[in-house]
């Protein structure tokens, strides 16, 4: 018997656009689109539609997958209890994918876009090991070179903001939905910072009058796979691309919106001045802990996250890691216990339904090691205390990189730099000092002499006894 799926309760037909998002991938559709699917449904915000748009190659797959359906998505929330399918109709319209985005850019200088929003992976926002952003990258060239065709979507909302300006019209927000710390600062970095190689002026203007808001975003969202399209299919829908999530969701982000917003606190978003506690907290505790189950699970050849919770060894170098060298260093956050907030990610991570992989947690690490892990690291080291457990994360990290697990199955590409990590992998195994002189991930750790020491000493000894035989020596010591 086909279960019920809830639709959108408001005639999509009357909303109008408010928002461009670029990067519909499955977070966004499972967060953003949702809380404002909910507005909608109250009545309220109908001139908040979503535009969506991309500037990659499988954005244009994404468009055409949708469009086929009216650009509604299938969310399937995968409580325990049961699960709960709705179609979520807050995206009205998918801009053509171009490799100039003249749609995205025409679309973004219409006066009724008063927010650009953007999901572009951790990765995607051209900064270096220190944060900064790199104006020498090959893709920020190109832009500078040609601002008024630009391929990134940081030389289209420049574009756009260009032609807002010469036509009278007020900027735009531009709002990440990324996991980085202070998101809206780093987006700023990465506009100016472009806008500053071809157009002072514009640089300047768009400091003074463009607001970058700082957000922090969380809801575990697996990738879509044939698992997934059959949960659709449970639900009667024939869904190529649907989007499955776990029950928990939260949206924190600082009311900077000058040209307006929806009125998002009505379903459940904090607008707070506090946004840097709370993304503190979720990237340390939570993407964090992200890495620490997910390198010695994969090794191990354990699939899922939930079974790599199920493990005991697993889960108590989670715990370990989490309350002697990451809950230290986490800045209190307004109205929130950090143990009650570490039990809530423990509880989260074991879901069984989720059906999250290790695999996937374990994807481009060497953009979410320098984010997640390495500023845990620095603030340990600063203290005075050699954390050795997350030295050991970096070592089944390095180890992950070879390509193997400890059985000998070979790991498939799983980073944008996977060539690289391998390479430079195969050649730590003799000098482990290779691994940490990655500056774009480790910074100035690798001149560290007691790091470089630990790391070795940790490195070898996963080669030699494997991740299982680590995990439980160093929770024995």
């Amino acid at each position: 018997m086909t279960r019920t799926v809830a639709l959108p309760a408001y005639d999509r037909k009357a909303l109008t656009p408010g928002i461009v998002h670029i990067g519909v991938g499955n977070f966004h559709r499972a967060h953003q689109a949702v809380y404002l699917d909910d507005l909608f449904a109250l009545g309220e915000g109908h001139d908040w539609g979503i535009l969506g748009a991309g500037v990659r190659p499988t954005d244009a797959r994404m468009r055409e997958a949708l469009a086929a359906q009216d650009n509604l998505s299938t969310v399937i929330e995968l409580d325990p209890a049961g699960h709960r399918a709705r179609r979520v109709g807050a995206m009205i319209g998918f801009l053509p994918v171009e490799a100039d985005n003249a749609a995205l850019i025409e679309a973004m200088s219409d006066p009724r876009i008063r927010i650009v929003s953007l999901t572009v992976t951790e990765g995607g926002y051209y900064v270096d090991a220190s944060g900064a952003f790199d104006p020498t990258h090959p893709d920020i060239v190109a832009d500078a070179a040609r601002p008024s065709a630009p391929a990134t979507a940081f030389g289209a909302i420049l574009a756009a903001l260009r032609a807002r300006r010469a036509a009278g019209v007020a900027p735009f927000t531009v709002m990440s939905c990324d996991n980085l710390p202070g998101n809206g600062h780093v987006t700023r970095n990465a506009v100016v910072g472009l806008a500053e190689l071809f157009d002072a002026e514009l640089a300047a203007w768009v400091k003074s009058h463009v607001a970058f808001p700082n957000g922090m975003v969380d809801r575990i969202t697996p990738a879509t796979g044939p698992h997934e399209r059959e949960l659709a299919q449970g639900f009667g829908l024939a869904d190529p691309v649907p989007v499955t999530c776990e029950p928990f969701r939260q949206w924190v982000v600082e009311d900077h919106f000058p040209a307006g917003r929806p009125a998002l606190e009505k379903v459940g978003v904090t607008f707070t001045p506090h946004v840097h506690a709370y993304e503190a907290m979720k990237i340390r505790i939570l993407n964090g802990g992200h890495a620490v189950i997910a390198y010695p699970s994969a090794l191990m050849d354990i699939e899922f996250v939930h079974e790599a919770m199920a493990n005991p060894l697993v889960a108590a170098f989670l715990h370990r890691i989490e309350v002697e060298e990451i809950l230290p260093h986490v800045p209190p956050v307004p109205d929130t216990s950090i143990p009650a907030y570490l039990s809530l990610i423990e509880s989260r991570f074991s879901n069984p339904e989720i059906a999250d992989t290790t695999r996937r947690l374990c994807l481009d690490g060497s953009n979410r090691q320098p984010k997640f892990i390495v500023p845990s690291l620095r603030d340990n080291l600063a203290a005075g205390r050699m954390p050795k457990g997350l030295v050991l994360l970096s070592a089944l990290w390095c180890r992950y990189c070879f390509g193997t697990t400890d059985s000998g199955q070979v790991v498939a590409p799983n980073d944008p730099n996977w060539s690289a990590l391998q390479e430079r992998s195969k050649r730590a195994r003799a000098n482990p000092a290779e691994w940490l002189a990655m500056t774009e991930v480790y910074g100035d750790l690798g001149r560290h002499p007691a790091l470089v020491g630990e790391f070795g000493a940790a490195l070898e000894a996963v080669w030699r006894d494997g991740a299982e035989a680590v995990l439980r020596r160093f929770l024995a010591e």
